[in-house]
């Protein structure tokens, strides 16, 4: 009989396939995070020539005599200007200290806005932008001294904050009064401090469990508690144990061919072999009047002819067979148990 159980090099060779396409996509992954990695900016990142990134404004601020300083730790804002193109990443304390410390403050799209606003060209209708005309606004509306563009530009003394961060981006700033809009928010003072949020101000995010609605949380507890009472119900149902006549009389030579064959499709000879000896054991410990468990070599050697060493061996051997040894141990054990029985 063949053994049909796959081997080592079967799986191999079945593995071999997808295993190449996952490190050659691991790779490649690697390959491309590391070109992204090796680049400048993103959103809002005065470094990005990228559609959505603020290269063109920083430009912009830099020919009108505004120097741009993008930094992570904003320590020295006094008497600059501040922009914060994420506030809600960052500790409203920290965010607060650092506004009355600045001489003036631009915050992108804080939460919470009062209410959210379609993203479109808006009129000024206030001092504040009237130089700049229509603009690319909308977003967040907000609530303050002076508005601008239907609220979605809005300053309270000198924190201004902006619903939509279109009028920054290089997709955006030629269109409309958007740079001058820019200009006018970020170009107040000599300095421009644009503070990208670190690692430390990002850990103030909410975790994964404080963005699930609370409605999906209520639905989950009541599958959970559903889950729960179906099982005790079915387990009520399932009763003690009852033992069952089998259906069909197996004869034990099938029972024991097919256990051998189980044996021997898991390659488990040294197994079959130590179940073998200890079948022996039992078997012989009434013949010899000795409790099972005990040592039967002195016995089994005094009653056959063979050395209490090879009985040792033939009984207690732990060293591993293959399938030829296998019949010849079976064939030497049936021996020795004969010799017992008729000595």
């Amino acid at each position: 009989m063949t053994a049909v159980s796959p081997d080592a090099g079967r799986i191999w060779t079945a593995a071999r396939g997808p295993l190449l396409i996952g490190v050659i996509i691991l790779f490649a992954a690697i390959v491309i995070t590391l070109l992204r990695g090796g680049g400048e900016g993103g959103s809002l990142d005065p470094r990005s020539y990228r559609p959505e990134g603020s290269h063109a404004v920083a430009a912009l601020l830099e020919q009108n005599g505004v120097r741009v300083e993008l930094t992570d730790d904003p320590s020295a804002v006094d008497g600059a200007t501040l922009f914060v193109p994420r506030p809600n990443l960052i500790d409203p304390e920290r965010l607060e200290d650092l506004s009355k410390r600045a001489a003036a403050t631009v915050l992108l799209a804080p939460a919470p806005g009062m209410r959210q606003v379609e993203v479109d060209t808006r009129q000024p209708n206030c001092p504040l932008a009237a130089k700049a005309g229509p603009a690319t606004l909308g977003g967040l509306v907000y609530n303050g001294e002076e508005r601008c563009y239907d609220s979605t530009l809005v300053r309270t003394g000198t924190v201004t904050t902006i619903g939509f961060g279109a009028i920054f981006t290089n997709r955006d700033l030629d269109e409309e009064g958007n740079a001058a809009l820019a200009l006018t928010l970020l170009g107040q003072h000599e300095r421009l401090v644009w503070y990208v949020p670190s690692a430390a101000d990002r850990s103030q995010q909410k975790e994964f469990t404080d963005l699930i609605p609370d409605g999906w949380k209520f639905a989950a507890w009541q599958l959970g508690i559903a889950a729960v009472v179906i099982a005790l119900w079915r387990a009520r149902r399932l009763g003690r144990v009852v033992t069952e006549r089998l259906p069909v009389v197996v004869r034990a030579a099938e029972t024991v061919e097919g256990r051998a064959r189980l044996y021997r499709r898991s390659h488990a000879s040294a197994h079959a072999a130590s179940v073998l000896r200890q079948a022996t054991r039992d078997r012989l410990a009434p013949l010899l009047g000795l409790p099972v468990g005990e040592d039967q070599t002195a016995e089994v050697a005094r009653r056959t002819s063979r050395s209490a060493e090879r009985v040792r061996t033939l009984l207690y051997s732990q060293e591993p067979v293959d399938d030829r040894g296998l019949v010849a141990l079976a064939d030497e054990l049936d021996a020795v148990e004969n010799e017992v029985r008729n000595g």
